[in-house]
């Protein structure tokens, strides 16, 4: 394989890595809550902890931030809302029904990206967007009735949530080759941020910490978060953002077949047809990029 390949197959690898380790997120967080720790207060922690051994890192780089304050004050924003309003979504709602409507994203990545990165699609692109959307329709469409439109609180928070995304990939792809560092440390303060607004607007009260969810908490934020926003900037940062949105789709799965093994939610035969057409989608959009990486 070139090395022109290889430089395209890292992203690529790196993008799946972050969409199985976020299908996954909801359940250490569904734990967490079963443990007496709240959305919000997991939230607060896992990202303490993720950022504490990041800041000096991140503080020694600060002067990066200087010629791209609104990108960067922008990225906090949107992976603050991006992670925030997923992490809620997830814990009070169907965790199949969230995946999709959050990866209804590429839609909105399409949109961005054209209109503020000026990215061309290739044709097989535009399908595999076409394909991923019926996909999230297959699953989504009522059985009995028109309630498609008539969303719940949990589904808005997942809407807005890849609307967020999808904003924040644009912005990670438009600031281009500065340190991954500088982006992590960017969008983990955006999510404590808004962390702390929701705390105080909700006057939630600490609760009762225990040893368990209190290393559950660390663990997760200090390993997995990490690792989890890491290879996803990575792979946002090298791949144009229709490339990496539809890649990332990957997560949809390990969501849905995550869900299944481990609680009772039950996926029916249409949630199994959308689910493949999703996956296909990706698959034609990793095909295409290694045939075509320069696009």
């Amino acid at each position: 394989m070139s090395t022109k390949n290889n430089s395209t197959l890292l992203p690529v690898i790196s993008c799946l890595i972050a969409a199985t380790l976020w299908g996954i997120f909801w359940y250490p967080l569904r734990v967490l809550e079963g443990l007496g720790l709240p959305g919000l207060w997991a939230t607060l922690i896992i990202y303490v902890s993720a950022f504490m051994p990041l800041w000096p890192y991140f503080w020694k780089q600060r002067h990066g931030l200087h010629s791209h304050v609104l990108p960067f004050a922008l990225l906090g924003l949107f992976a603050g809302w991006t992670n925030l309003s997923f992490i809620l979504a997830m814990l009070d709602g169907h965790v199949v029904r969230v995946l999709l409507l959050f990866y209804l994203s590429p839609i909105w990545t399409l949109i961005f990206g054209f209109i503020f990165l000026h990215e061309r699609l290739s044709i097989m692109a535009r399908v595999s967007l076409l394909i991923s959307f019926i996909g999230a329709l297959v699953i989504l469409w009522p059985s009995e009735g028109n309630t498609f439109f008539q969303f719940s609180s949990v589904d808005l928070l997942a809407v807005s949530s890849g609307i967020a995304f999808a904003a924040h990939n644009v912005v990670v792809r438009k600031i281009g080759d500065v340190p991954i560092i500088l982006k992590m440390g960017s969008a983990w303060i955006g999510v404590l941020v808004l962390t702390i607004v929701g705390l105080l607007l909700s006057q939630s009260s600490p609760p009762e910490f225990s040893g368990a969810s209190l290393a559950l908490a660390l663990l997760v934020g200090s390993v997995g978060m990490v690792l989890m926003t890491y290879t996803a900037l990575y792979g946002v940062t090298h791949l144009p953002v229709h490339r990496s949105a539809a890649i990332l789709l990957f997560e949809v799965f390990v969501g849905a077949v995550s869900a299944a093994l481990l609680t009772e939610e039950i996926l029916t035969l249409r949630e199994w047809t959308g689910g493949l057409l999703i996956m296909f989608a990706a698959w034609l959009t990793i095909r295409d990029l290694m045939n075509n990486p320069a696009t």
